[in-house]
């Protein structure tokens, strides 16, 4: 194995000391010539490395996987997965290197994977390849979720490898360096379960608490207890990230359980996009065909990947089955309440209202408004990121209620909803000033326009990378105005509209 003279990353791989099966040992594949198109400044910062040494020739040579850093596990990780409800049981990182983990200044422990550096045992006849325009993507839109303060893996590096990949067409091809809390996912746990490997299973859920949820462990705990803990806090994570994503306006594409990560952060940005008019049964991705994945399914999806998660600990939790079967279906018919109060609050927050605990039926009530809001607003196709923004100046002066109610097709199905808003409103003890201010940090002035970001890469594609760094730029302050980019904020004409996306592999 190639290995840099510089130490670059202070390795800390506590994924490679379980035992062999949860992984395979690989070294990435070497590339012709690799060429930085962008490192992570501040994330390099985060993690403990100075930034001004990656950003070099031999920076260029670890991100691209020709160079491997002293001590890293360079491993590619086993895991199965249901994908579009079919088991598959056995995926692995089939294109993806875990070099190795490392505690950050903040004192968090992240995997540093290469995504896109060649064959692994589990690539499947697959080339093991990245092209440049989805890991462009995935920089931009894994970034911008970063910024808008939703969990998720980040990017720290981008580096084209100078070599053709074959897809329909001959494509650059690039490598992409992604930070995350971990790697596990529901499907890790489903590789070990469809083998019926029990010793492993206990392994697993043991590393996974200990790691994602320190605080829930307790030495006295045996498996069972342990299995239980986990399935709850990942249950809530799960619950917590999907509420975001609505309310960001976020669609993930492809919501397979091995895209299902176990610390609760948006992992696999293959086919995803952001609304631009709302529309609830809205999908982007070219193979889902039937809309299982589309914007409004997400939660019922969570529950079902989450489904598929309890069913891989029922040995652990108990040996009787209809035991182990009752504890686990209690728990998880909680997520419609536990996903509905974490939803609920991004919604309030959305529209500027307090919550009040001395009123119950204001949960109830404010969800009816919430639901009516959105019925109107598909009906005529309003803009979802426009609309929530154009609110805030509404909070502060009705008089801007008009610019509101101009986004819709009848200005009335706007002030119909409007004047149950402002009815609301007043139970809230807060002036209108203090609530804009709120709103505007819950409602983004930008998000990653799908039509921007075609264009972003379609310009990299020929070799300007200005309107990728312009994007990065922008999206690293979603919640500033920016009048200097307002451009970047206005949604797509009808033919600008990114009807299809594509997971690029």
């Amino acid at each position: 194995m190639r290995q840099s003279a510089v130490m670059t990353f202070v390795f800390d791989n506590t994924y490679a000391r379980l035992p062999e099966r949860f992984y395979a040992r690989v070294a990435p594949a070497r590339v012709r010539e690799p060429r930085l198109v962008k490192v992570n400044y501040a994330l390099a910062e985060l993690l403990g490395v100075d930034p001004a040494q990656l950003d070099s020739p031999e920076g260029a040579q670890i991100f691209s996987g020709n160079v491997v850093p002293e001590k890293a596990a360079s491993i590619a990780l086993a895991y199965a997965g249901h994908q579009f409800g079919g088991f598959v049981p056995q995926l692995g990182d089939g294109r993806a290197i875990l070099l190795g983990e490392t505690v950050g200044v903040d004192g968090k422990r992240r995997d540093i994977q290469l995504k896109g550096s060649g064959p692994t045992p589990f690539s499947r006849n697959g080339d093991g390849r990245a092209a440049l325009g989805p890991v462009l993507r995935e920089y931009i839109v894994s970034e911008a979720m970063a910024a808008l303060g939703i969990p998720t893996t980040r990017t720290l590096a981008a580096v084209s490898t100078g070599e053709p990949v074959y897809r329909e067409e001959v494509l650059p091809g690039a490598v992409l360096t992604r930070v995350a809390a971990s790697h596990i996912r529901v499907g890790t746990f489903e590789y070990f379960g469809a083998r019926r490997d029990l010793e492993a299973l206990a392994s697993l859920t043991n590393y996974a608490l200990a790691r994602h949820h320190a605080r829930a462990t307790d030495n006295g705990d045996d498996v069972a207890q342990s299995a239980l803990k986990l399935f709850d806090r990942v249950l809530e994570a799960q619950a917590s990230l999907v509420a975001r994503w609505l309310g960001v306006g976020f669609v993930h594409g492809v919501m397979n359980t091995d895209n299902t990560s176990i610390s609760g952060e948006t992992i696999d940005y293959g086919p995803c996009a952001f609304l631009d008019e709302y529309d609830p049964e809205k999908k982007f991705s070219s193979i889902d065909h039937g809309g299982r994945y589309a914007f409004a399914n997400q939660p019922r999806i969570a529950q079902w990947n989450l489904a598929r998660f309890a069913e891989t600990l029922l040995p652990l939790i108990s040996e009787r089955q209809d035991e182990a079967v009752r504890l686990a279906t209690e728990r998880l018919e909680r997520f419609p309440v536990v996903f509905e109060a974490h939803y609920t609050a991004v919604m309030r927050a959305k529209l500027g209202l307090l919550p009040h605990a001395e009123l119950p039926e204001t949960d109830e009530n404010d969800r009816a408004l919430v639901a009516d809001l959105l019925t109107r607003m598909a009906s005529s196709a309003v803009d979802y990121t426009v609309f929530f923004r154009e609110l805030c100046a509404a909070a502060e002066d009705p008089s801007a209620d008009a610019r509101v109610a101009a986004l819709f097709a009848e200005p009335q199905t706007f002030h119909a909803w409007g004047e149950s808003w402002r009815h609301r409103m007043r139970d809230d003890s807060i002036t209108a000033a203090e609530r804009a201010n709120a709103m505007r940090q819950a409602n983004p002035a930008f998000i990653p326009r799908n039509h921007r970001v075609e264009q972003a890469i379609a310009a990299a594609m020929s070799g300007d990378f200005e309107p990728f760094e312009t994007m990065l730029r922008v999206l690293s302050r979603p919640y500033d105005d920016q009048p200097e980019f307002a451009h970047l904020a206005i949604p797509p004409r009808p033919e600008e509209r990114v009807r299809a996306t594509f997971c690029g592999t």
